[in-house]
């Protein structure tokens, strides 16, 4: 019969001492009252798994990497041709159908030993987590063995790595003699070029044209002035816009700085990119009501202007007429 208060290691002794079991063979049988560091090898394997598993995965977990009128939740959208991905001073294009080209070096031999085997690595760490924490697959079965084998191995694998750069500030063998030989192409990035006055004229023309579009969700007008790469993130915006109830109104829309920053081609197109800052009443209303009814604003003032900075990429065939291409919030 069992009392409430008794403690559970005498109810286990009285069940096996009816059974008919020696004292020796209950000391063998019961689980002793010691920690379970030196007593349950099953964490120090699970522990070992870990540690593998994090080793094995982390240069993928390492690759494992906005916000004006038009931009939505990006800060940055676009093409700006080679040079998309390119450090202009703004905000990265965070949505692009230019996919990025991978750097000259970066197809053969590139990142360290761990990252392009990532399977040796975890192997590596199985076996150095069974060594930290003992037992596991290999503690019992190779001892001092493995300990030899796992300190051999890594000074290896640190020569290894290391060798490389000696070598080549000694004059050793190259790992690649085609790959040292040949020189370092560098990637294309399209022929400077110069626009006029004309141009930036036409700039500031497009800005104020596709501000007032977007007020009045023109998608129509829009279509004659943004590339169709824009054209589709403005259409996307404006059908989110739509679809939640309400409309974005831009207004009294003032430039205040155009700058040309850049401008380049490639082939028969021509990329001019400018810095673009402006006022202008920004503020989203209810579709269906008027600004001043009770409930119908939900965002911004419409009577209190405000400063917008963007990086604008605009593009053009040669002789035609220029088409916004890329925005970028700075």
């Amino acid at each position: 019969m069992v009392h409430v208060g008794m403690p559970a290691a005498p109810i286990k002794r009285a069940v096996l001492l009816q059974a008919g079991m020696t004292p020796y063979m209950e000391r063998l049988a019961l689980p002793r009252d010691t920690p379970m560091t030196k007593h349950s090898p099953k964490w120090r394997l699970i522990l070992a798994l870990v540690f593998s598993l994090a080793l094995a995965l982390t240069p993928s977990l390492a690759e494992a990497r906005a916000g004006g009128s038009f931009g939505g939740s990006f800060s940055g959208m676009g093409s700006r041709g080679t040079r998309s991905f390119e450090n202009n001073g703004a905000s990265p294009l965070s949505r692009s159908m230019t996919t990025e080209a991978p750097s000259p070096g970066g197809v053969m031999g590139g990142g360290s030993f761990f990252s392009r085997h990532p399977f040796m690595t975890g192997l590596m760490g199985g076996f150095l987590g069974s060594m930290l924490f003992g037992g596991g697959f290999f503690g019992h079965m190779f001892g001092g063995l493995l300990t030899l084998l796992l300190i051999g191995g890594l000074i290896f694998l640190v020569l290894r790595m290391l060798g490389g750069g000696a070598m080549a500030m000694g004059g050793g063998m190259p790992r690649s003699l085609g790959a040292a030989a040949a020189p370092q192409q560098q990637r294309f990035r399209g022929r400077d070029v110069y626009v006029g006055d004309a141009d930036l004229n036409a700039f500031q023309s497009l800005h104020a044209a596709i501000q007032a579009a977007w007020g009045r969700a023109d998608l129509g007008e829009l279509r004659q002035y943004l590339t169709p790469e824009m054209l589709s993130y403005f259409s996307e915006e404006l059908t989110k816009n739509s679809s939640q109830g309400v409309q974005n109104l831009v207004s009294n829309v003032s430039l205040v700085k155009a700058e040309l920053t850049e401008s380049w081609e490639e082939g028969d197109l021509q990329y001019a990119t400018a810095f673009m800052r402006w006022t202008a009443l920004d503020y989203t209303v209810r579709i269906g009501s008027p600004p001043s009814s009770p409930g119908a604003l939900v965002a911004g003032d419409p009577r209190v202007a405000t400063e917008a900075e963007e990086v604008w990429t605009f593009v053009r065939r040669r002789g035609g007429h220029w088409l916004l291409s890329a925005i970028q919030q700075v």
